[in-house]
């Protein structure tokens, strides 16, 4: 199949289930959110009406590419249709899921079956990708052997964890002394009120109420009173709770929970995929804010991260200049954004040339300008 809308999805069962997790343990690049633990629960529960797609490459009777897609009604500031990869509001890495070896092969498909699609208006707007990846070196390679129009128009960098020290030496290398005192002196601190432990989550039985407890603690938050939280929305709860039961099952789920006298004060939740892993909430007691939970949690987690084999990285997915995760972590990760031109023949080929003409020409202009303030 080359191109579905989510609501196909159950209907093909377990086989569609099969193909997506096959194509996702081989894929060239590591993307938890579009891996099918967390993008199968996202189309259930999130998607709306037939604005997303699924478009599929396929090559030799084989599942080469994945890339969810979403109609939007405008780019940025411009009232201009366009389609992008779909970023629902608790997605943070837009890559898509491409066979190893086949990622110029996969785009160029990805490209074709756009092209022809009488529902993708305008052009592509690709957001969330890593600079240094093979997408991002795919997709400039069949752009420029197309010569198809390809701008980039966004670019900023973010907090990343990946360093072979263990997680002592990391601390001490990374983190200033004085910072590192004030963390020592809350940890104490927090002692002092009770017995706080710290534990990943290992035992299925405990997932429901780990679940719960998360969404309880985020939901008591500033994310709860500004309508945020996951719980505010049934259908982003019944994602999470999905999500996270997928990735258990599949041993890619990786949480943590810190606990004071047996109440959660922190919790941590991050997926994995292939060898890294993805850093996706993270929810404190803020009546405990003078403690700190929320960084006293990232120093467990990198204690957890840098102690585990089989994770060899992971990404904050944290905006760019984060004034916590930034003075713990060093390595920071390139994300940038593309627009990329579609084709089409007569007037829905115009249409398309037409839209890219003014996106391109209108950011120039704003630049120009910006520039002469």
């Amino acid at each position: 199949m080359d191109m579905a809308s989510h609501p196909t999805l159950p209907r093909r069962g377990a086989p569609a289930a099969a193909q997506w997790q096959a194509l996702a343990a081989s894929a060239a690049e590591a993307n938890a959110f579009y891996a099918p633990d967390m993008l199968i629960p996202a189309l259930t529960h999130l998607a709306r009406g037939d604005d997303v797609h699924v478009i599929e490459a396929w090559a030799e009777d084989r599942l080469i590419g994945l890339l969810p897609i979403n109609i939007r009604p405008r780019h940025g500031r411009l009232p201009l249709p366009c389609i992008g990869n779909w970023m629902h509001p608790h997605c943070f890495f837009g890559t898509p899921i491409v066979l190893a070896g086949r990622e110029r092969e996969a785009w160029t498909m990805f490209f074709d079956r756009l092209d022809a699609a009488p529902w993708a208006r305008g052009f592509l707007h690709l957001e969330s990708i890593d600079a240094a990846g093979p997408n991002a070196a795919a997709i400039e390679a069949v752009c420029v052997a197309q010569g198809r129009g390809r701008q980039e128009i966004h670019r900023y960098e973010r907090a990343m964890l990946r360093s072979d020290l263990d997680a002592d030496a990391y601390w001490e290398a990374q983190v200033r002394s004085k910072k590192r005192k004030e963390l020592r002196r809350l940890q104490k601190r927090l002692a002092d009120m009770g017995t706080v432990t710290t534990r990943l989550l290992e035992d299925a039985a405990d997932l429901p109420e780990w679940c719960e407890a998360f969404l309880t603690l985020e939901a008591a938050g500033w994310k709860g009173a500004n309508g945020t939280a996951m719980a505010d929305r049934a259908d982003h709860a019944a994602f999470f709770r999905d999500a996270c039961a997928a990735a258990f099952a599949g041993e890619r789920l990786h949480m943590l929970r810190m606990d004071l006298d047996g109440q959660p004060v922190a919790m941590l939740v991050n997926f994995r995929h292939l060898d890294g892993a993805f850093s996706f909430k993270i929810a404190f007691d803020e009546a405990l804010g003078r403690f700190s939970p929320g960084v006293l949690i990232e120093i467990a987690n990198l204690h957890a991260v840098q102690g585990d084999p089989e994770i060899a990285w992971m990404d904050s997915c944290a905006a760019p200049d984060h004034p916590m995760i930034d003075s713990l972590w060093a390595e920071r990760r390139t994300i940038v954004q593309y627009r990329i031109a579609l084709r089409g023949r007569g007037w829905s080929g115009l249409r398309r040339r037409i839209a890219f003409f003014i996106a391109d020409h209108a950011e120039t202009l704003a630049r120009k300008l910006k520039g002469l303030r």
